[in-house]
């Protein structure tokens, strides 16, 4: 999955050691989307891709990633982990060359949702016939039924 956005936070490097003994490191940040109602997604860089894609506050990027939840304890969490960062330009056309030489690879903001199709029109009900008289008289005591 894909999603283009600026970084408006950087969260500080989490660093520990598994419970098999191996060491581990994380960074965590903050992307916010240009849309009409602004997203900010929460998301991290695992491992070695912390130190490979270092992100600062500002940063236009285009963001692959994957989403992944697991139950610990009976709640299940949901987390985004980060596989790639690409410098991105928000609403920059496909292909058009960065400042910073890279050249943007279809990092266009997303298109709008395709419109509901609209349901089909329902069936106009008969009219009902016009009483010939002002006050319509029973037709019997017995009759209950409108017709």
């Amino acid at each position: 999955m894909e999603i283009i956005g600026k970084i408006i936070v950087a969260l500080p490097e989490v660093s520990g050691t598994s419970s098999r003994g191996n060491a581990w490191k994380k960074r965590e940040y903050v992307l916010e989307t240009s849309e009409t109602y602004p997203k900010k997604v929460h998301f991290d860089f695992f491992g070695e891709r912390a130190d490979q894609y270092p992100l600062n506050v500002g940063d236009v990027i285009k963001l692959s990633f994957d989403i992944e939840s697991r139950d610990y304890n009976g709640r299940w969490y949901t987390s985004i982990r980060g596989w790639k960062a690409e410098p991105a330009q928000l609403g920059a056309p496909a292909g058009v060359a960065q400042p910073n030489g890279f050249t943007q690879g279809g990092a266009v903001p997303f298109p709008p949702a395709p419109a509901a199709p609209a349901a089909p029109a329902a069936p106009a009900a008969p009219a009902a016939p016009a009483p010939t008289e002002a006050f319509p008289t029973p037709q019997s005591p017995n009759d209950d039924l409108p017709f």
